[in-house]
């Protein structure tokens, strides 16, 4: 904090420690010190509420135990898509070499925006605004940009076959099993429409109304698995696509931060892991990088507000 506020906090009798900064990384400015001392002269000018009787204090309620499922000690008939789905993994798996390259992501701008837009975006599209449209539109603005992350390989015919839109797979967790229906066309999309388009497609997949053409011709596939709390995994990338992006959870923690005044600091910013798993026979690590930077950019810069209409 600079020197003028601690002379204003003397000179007030301000408990700077008491203070929450509004500044840049949580520092005390000039505004934060007059702000305090006239709370607290109010708050002498009013008249002292009438002293209630304490009640009892709400008991703590441990948390839930897990109950036991049914299913321990039974054994049933494998699911035709449990089958599939394993099928496909482990074809995958067995043609590709794949790696996984992770990068950490300050969204505390689109949290910002967010909370300031939910209501109002809602209003508008008739859907509620998650994390989730803003990483996909990121994500496929990237590839527009690197094109090889969207890209197909075919080793027997000896060509590389880049496609002319970006045809975006959305993973969605059902009752029977995970399924991937596509946003075709993504590119052309803006982040309400996208927004849309996603609720849509995980409704009606969750609700076994969707057709077979709408879970078919991804070029690349996104996964949420922070919705269900994991910070970041190694996703497996599905065949003939050559990328798969996997975003983490969002949640808050101190990190170091860089202010124009003080230097580095350490806020609270809400930070989220990306993770993109890849065909390393088509894709170099560079790629990868590149991409996932070119995510994190668009991400951190925030400039969402004419998409959300601020």
């Amino acid at each position: 904090m600079t020197p003028l506020v601690r002379k204003l906090a003397g000179e007030h009798g301000v408990d700077l420690s008491s203070l929450t900064g509004t500044g840049v990384g949580g520092r005390i400015r000039k505004q934060d010190v007059l702000a305090a001392a006239e709370k607290a002269k109010a708050a002498k000018a009013a008249p002292a509420p009438a002293a209630q009787p304490a009640g009892p204090a709400a008991p703590v309620r441990p948390a839930a135990k897990p109950q036991p499922s049914a299913k321990r000690g039974t054994t049933e008939k494998l699911p035709r898509i449990r089958a599939t789905i394993a099928k496909r993994m482990q074809q995958s798996l067995h043609e590709m070499a794949q790696l996984t390259t992770v990068v950490e992501v300050d969204v505390t701008k689109v949290a910002k925006l967010r909370a300031k837009a939910k209501d109002s975006f809602q209003q508008r599209h008739g859907v509620k605004l998650s994390f989730l449209p803003f990483f996909a539109l990121a994500a496929v603005e990237a590839l527009q940009a690197y094109p090889i992350v969207n890209a197909s390989m075919d080793l027997d015919a000896g060509t590389i076959t880049y496609p002319q839109a970006e045809h975006l797979g959305i993973a969605v967790d059902t009752e029977r099993g995970l399924m991937v229906p596509v946003i075709h066309g993504a590119g052309d999309l803006n982040l309400g429409g996208i927004a849309r388009r996603i609720a849509d497609l995980a409704e009606r997949t969750r609700t076994n109304k969707i057709s077979p053409d709408e879970i078919a011709g991804a070029t690349f596939t996104l996964t949420n698995t922070g919705s269900r709390g994991a910070l970041f995994d190694t996703p497996i990338v599905p065949s003939p696509q050559s990328a798969m992006l996997g975003t983490g959870a969002v949640v808050k923690r101190p990190v170091v931060v860089n202010d124009p005044e003080l230097g580095e600091v350490v806020a609270v910013r809400s930070m989220v892991y990306l993770a993109l798993s890849y065909d390393h026979r088509l894709i170099d690590g560079a790629d990868a990088a590149r991409f996932l930077v070119a995510v994190k950019e668009r991400l951190e810069a925030g400039n969402f507000e004419a998409e959300l209409g601020l």
